[in-house]
């Protein structure tokens, strides 16, 4: 009996350990908006005549997200390993602090990559052979601060990947693609802004050690002021996907809801204080998306 608790003591551990190192909770950010995505998705499949979503191509929609996401952050974590040490901030990660070993975490990585394109291959021709070039960009993010201020677009961009993915494999193709490209645009502004918000704690680290970022090129009130304007894109795209989806008034008031979020998150960071650059901001940013699919779901059901 000791031995089990002891195997599945130690399982816990390292199952602790390793969802520390890719940060599972933060995949309310990504999730919720590629299954919005699922859900317009097959809103217009069966508008076309089409059988739309079924629940084996929900679960590797979920498994593809899962599996990139993981990958991404993995990567992220082995290749700033150093820049991680050096900040007292993130020395405690689970590299720098030796919970994880860097073989451990490249077999995670390579593992997870494995499952992306895997579940990307089985959702279609078109799924798969967008899964590698999809793959580069998500990894290759972990690179873009030793020469661009723009990194934080870049990680945008990542993430804006899961709702146009999610749409692929929902139709089968690009049709209709103006509303999945609209929700990417939406991702890929919001992430960029509350990133540039939060990469505001490591401005003086990222000067003093040749990284790149907004706040370190711009310093903390032009990135307070780029990361707004980001924002505003945000809203400008959701009001254009609103409109090109033909959507109806639950959707709308989640949009005036996000809108509401993003002025609280704004006003919760003023120059000289970032006390609030915690746990509060995180949360603020997971119920923006976690309340834009719950909006998504209502306003389909409700028409």
């Amino acid at each position: 009996m000791s031995t089990e608790v002891t195997t599945a003591q130690g399982l816990r551990h390292h199952a602790v350990a390793f969802g520390g190192l890719v940060k599972l909770s933060h995949t309310v950010f990504g999730l919720p908006f590629a299954l919005a995505a699922t859900a317009l998705a097959h809103r217009h499949a069966q508008a076309a005549g089409a059988a739309g979503l079924d629940a084996w191509r929900l679960v590797l929609i979920v498994l593809a997200f899962t599996g990139a996401r993981a990958a991404a952050m993995g990567y992220n974590r082995i290749v700033d390993r150093r820049f991680d040490a050096a900040n007292p901030r993130t020395a405690t990660r689970e590299i720098p602090s030796g919970v994880v070993s860097v073989r451990a975490a490249s077999v995670m990585t390579v593992l997870a990559a494995v499952v992306f394109v895997a579940a990307s291959a089985a959702l279609g021709r078109v799924a798969g052979l967008l899964s590698l070039p999809c793959l580069a960009l998500v990894l290759g993010y972990s690179h873009t601060k030793r020469f661009s201020w723009a990194s934080h677009l870049v990680l945008g961009a990542a993430l804006s990947l899961a709702p146009g993915g999610a749409w692929i494999a929902v139709t089968g193709g690009f049709d209709g693609a103006t509303v999945p490209l609209l929700l990417m645009a939406a991702v890929a502004t919001w992430v960029a802004g509350f990133d540039v918000l939060y990469a505001l704690q490591d401005e003086a680290f990222d000067r003093a050690h040749g990284l790149h970022s907004i706040p370190a090129r711009f310093g903390t009130l032009g990135a307070i002021v780029i990361s707004a304007l980001l924002h505003v894109g945000t809203l400008a795209a959701l009001v254009l996907l609103h409109r090109v989806a033909q959507l109806g008034s639950i959707h709308a008031l989640g949009i005036a809801a996000i809108a509401l979020v993003l002025v609280a998150e704004h006003a919760i960071v003023r120059p000289g204080d970032l006390s609030k650059l915690g746990r509060a901001f995180f949360d603020l940013n997971g119920w923006i998306s976690l309340g834009y699919l719950g909006t998504v779901l209502l306003d389909l059901a409700w028409a």
